[in-house]
């Protein structure tokens, strides 16, 4: 789901969603990635960096990568 396509308003609500869902420093653990090229396996832990303009939720992951979970594409679920 591009969430750059959507209504203003109605990307705007997500936005504000996902930001207060996913502050910075905030522990998440990836649950599925959609990236043929990523190095980073189902389970890992990361600590979010931001979330930007496009939805994509930005990780540091305890592997090293940088890599940002996109919106509607990847999941992560918040470490309790």
């Amino acid at each position: 789901m591009d969430i750059m396509r959507m209504k203003k308003e109605d990307r705007g609500r997500i936005l504000k969603e996902l930001r207060d869902k996913y502050k910075k420093g905030t522990i998440v653990i990836l649950k599925k990635m959609d990236d043929p090229y990523s190095k980073i396996p189902i389970g890992t832990e990361g600590v979010v960096s931001s979330v930007d303009d496009a939805g994509t939720i930005h990780v540091r992951w305890k592997n090293g990568s940088n890599l940002g979970v996109v919106y509607g594409e990847d999941l992560v679920s918040i470490k309790e």
